[in-house]
């Protein structure tokens, strides 16, 4: 199917999908364009340049002059189409996510004891090989197989370390209750009880750590200069 001509009067388009269709019948992958040149292809459209920027968003690239020295200050270079934004299920099915408001992350961080999901350390505290290093936590978005085969995207908290080394494999729900039903009936009831307390047995040492590592950092102080007295 022929692309719409990016300044056909009878195109019912907004600014980006004008401006993804201009890149690639005026410009072209690999030339470079000016902010003068939308400006002129854009005459009285506020903001042209921002809204031609959104096409990053959905895979586009183009550099600056901070990612490519060759260019000006007022210059880009258009190396690559990305989702074809003028296909309105394309455009739809790779539209940017909404960010997670401050009160759903606050939730998954206290579902997740606030402690990343995979390797299981607090924000704030130091990594056991890297004592310079501490963790910081995140609610993340993650590909997740339900136990009837369904996949969801869910939300899941995780250190930056873990995040940054992920491979994007989805989580499994559907072989942990595979695992779980492999367990003898002891270690089936055992897994069972700590699902229903929301966490696993612990010793009171390992409790007495992790409200500790919870506190802020004064009230850390405040343990610490307590016990040394």
């Amino acid at each position: 199917m022929p692309l719409p001509a990016w300044n056909d009067p009878e195109l019912d388009a907004g600014t980006m999908i004008r401006g993804a269709l201009w890149l690639v019948q005026e410009i072209g992958e690999g030339s470079t364009f000016t902010k003068e040149q939308i400006r002129e292809a854009f005459p009285g459209i506020s903001q042209a340049d921002r809204r031609i920027r959104g096409l990053r968003d959905y895979g586009w690239v183009m550099l600056t002059n901070t990612e490519d020295a060759t260019l000006t200050a007022e210059g880009q270079r258009f190396v690559k189409a990305g989702v074809p934004v003028w296909d309105p299920a394309a455009r739809r099915a790779a539209a940017p996510q909404k960010p997670v408001s401050a009160k759903k992350k606050q939730g998954v961080l206290a579902d997740d004891d606030y402690m990343c999901t995979v390797c299981g350390i607090s924000g704030g505290e130091s990594y056991m090989e890297d004592s310079n290093q501490t963790a910081v936590l995140s609610v993340t978005r993650r590909t997740t197989v339900l136990p009837d085969g369904r996949e969801d995207v869910l939300l899941v908290t995780e250190c930056k370390r873990c995040r940054s080394g992920a491979d994007g494999s989805p989580a499994r729900a559907d072989e942990a209750l595979a695992q779980i039903r492999g367990l003898d009936p002891g270690d089936r009831q055992r897994i069972q009880r700590w699902m229903e307390r929301g966490r696993r047995g612990s010793t009171p040492l390992e409790r007495a750590w992790n409200d500790y590592r919870r506190l802020p950092a004064d009230a850390r102080d405040s343990v610490r200069a307590a016990l040394e007295s």
